[in-house]
């Protein structure tokens, strides 16, 4: 741990020039006396390192002096500055790893390039999370994951499948993780079958000493574009022709536009028209959520499921339709009948 703090002093130096002992220790997470004590170890390693008492002082390095690293062009750096999506490399345990890796890599840049990096972690920024998750984020433990897949190593695992009312178990053969639109998935193989398991809902792991069991040839990134072309071609059971009002298409588009045939047209009037793939009639039901601003024109068992789903919404709140309101008022209010 202390040669890595002393590279990291180093690079932090070379990077930023005067730096004082109390960022330094923040940025560290150590004491100031341990930072003086870690500068007296770089001075004697012949490293030309100083500190300058009084209200402008701190710590620096003799002027001109770098260390030999070299090979990162300005394009390289900022594409790693690009990668550094904190949600995946926290959820890793890398967080801390990848501030230590960033500052090597600017120390790495000739200065005419650093600028042009730093201003990339200012002006890009990769947020990994998804718009309107339904629920509070579930904190997913990958350690026991990480530990089998790197090792090599079979897994065990107690996984929920949705729905279920408990866990299942499962001996699998692990290729890798892979973080999609934030959720994390573990890709595996079941019995030398590819299959697909949320973290989230792996409520027990255990990594076994059996080495894994791959199927020969087979790379994650293969598997995984296999796994994730099955989810997205799911045979298609009902095709739906409907209208949108215009001024709800966008929104429309936005929640549905996975399951559109094809890509909508540039809206003109009030309706547009559209065509969409469900699984199964029952999943039409979702396209009450936009009330009359939606409408099914085909097939007819579409429009069927939708009248069936509407009436069951019409009985179970219709008894509140008809209660009083407030201090006896009628629910129209008391200028009703007027």
């Amino acid at each position: 741990m202390k040669a890595d703090r002393l590279l990291s002093i180093l690079l932090l130096l070379q990077t930023r020039g005067r730096v004082t002992a109390a960022e330094l220790a923040e940025r560290l997470e150590v004491s100031v006396r341990t930072v003086y004590r870690d500068v007296e170890a770089l001075s004697a390693a012949g490293v030309p390192v100083y500190t300058e008492r009084g209200r402008h002082g701190g710590v620096a390095l003799l002027p001109g002096y770098r260390t030999d690293v070299t090979g990162l062009t300005g394009d390289e750096a900022r594409a790693l500055f690009v990668l550094a999506a904190e949600g995946a490399h926290r959820a890793l345990g890398l967080d801390g790893a990848l501030g230590s890796a960033l500052r090597k890599v600017m120390a790495a840049l000739p200065a005419p390039h650093r600028p042009a990096a730093e201003r990339t972690s200012e002006r890009v920024l990769v947020d990994p999370a998804r718009w309107m998750r339904t629920g509070p984020e579930t904190a997913v433990d990958l350690g026991e994951l990480q530990q089998a897949v790197f090792a090599d190593r079979r897994l065990r695992l107690a996984y929920r499948h949705s729905g279920a009312a408990g866990p299942a178990e499962y001996t699998v053969d692990p290729y890798g993780l892979v973080s999609k639109a934030g959720v994390w998935y573990l890709v595996a193989d079941l019995a030398g079958e590819p299959r697909l398991f949320r973290a989230d809902r792996a409520s027990a792991a255990q990594t076994l000493e059996e080495p894994v069991r791959r199927r020969p040839g087979a790379s994650l990134g293969e598997v995984w574009a296999g796994l994730r072309e099955r989810v997205e071609r799911l045979p298609v059971e009902v095709t739906v022709r409907l209208r949108v009002r215009r001024e709800r298409l966008d929104m429309f588009v936005r929640i549905h536009g996975a399951l559109l045939v094809a890509p909508p047209p540039a809206p003109v009037g009030e309706w547009t028209e559209l065509v969409m793939g469900f699984r199964a009639v029952r999943a039409v039901r979702a396209l009450l959520a936009f009330g009359a601003d939606v409408e099914v024109h085909s097939p007819p068992e579409a429009r069927r499921e939708l009248a069936v789903a509407a009436g069951e919404a019409v009985r179970l709140y219709a008894r509140d339709a008809a209660a009083p309101g407030p201090e006896g008022a009628a629910p129209d209010g008391p200028d009703a009948g007027r």
